[in-house]
């Protein structure tokens, strides 16, 4: 569900303001217990939805007739994935994230 959109502006405005919590929630009427568990669930929150990065190396290869119509996947391990072109970037966005 997420946190309320005013916690996530506190909580950033918090992060930008180099204060302690304490002194930030006293300056903006907040109890700071509340402040913490949200700050808490923010947190938790964006560590689920990281986005991880996994390097892809571009190269030019000759088709061959079996994968010409397909993506090619390939890992520095040596593990190749072939994906049919018609896959959805979403469903790839998500695959990939799996991966990860």
């Amino acid at each position: 569900m997420g946190i309320p959109f005013k916690w996530r502006q506190h909580i950033e405005a918090w992060q930008q303001s180099g204060l302690t919590q304490a002194l930030y929630c006293e300056q903006h009427q907040l109890k700071k217990g509340t402040f913490s568990a949200r700050l808490s669930e923010y947190r938790r929150l964006n560590l689920s939805q990281a986005v991880a990065l996994i390097p892809v190396q571009v190269a030019s290869v000759v088709p061959t007739p079996a994968s010409s119509s397909n993506l090619v996947l390939t890992h520095n391990n040596g593990h190749r994935l072939e994906l049919p072109t018609s896959v959805s970037a979403a469903w790839l966005a998500e695959l990939l994230k799996c991966l990860g």
